[in-house]
């Protein structure tokens, strides 16, 4: 997917459906991995996270930031 796109509400179902197989199964590094990476934050808690904890903290916790630069542009951490 591109950094720029945004999910469908299915597929973001599809994410939280395989997320949770993996939390069922006992294998909750898998689940908060997939909720992590592959299911994207919301844009309104990127942006709070950027200011209350800085960028920095955002890119090193490997978080999927495809909405937040969709609706604030790819440089949006550097602004």
């Amino acid at each position: 997917m591109n950094q720029a796109q945004t999910m469908t509400l299915h597929e973001k179902f599809a994410i939280t459906a395989k997320a949770r197989e993996f939390k069922d199964a006992g294998n909750m590094e898998e689940y908060e991995r997939i909720l992590r990476q592959e299911l994207p934050l919301a844009p309104y808690l990127a942006e709070f996270a950027k200011k209350r904890l800085g960028p920095d903290f955002l890119v090193k916790s490997g978080f999927n930031l495809s909405e937040a630069e969709a609706e604030f542009g790819q440089n949006w951490l550097n602004k």
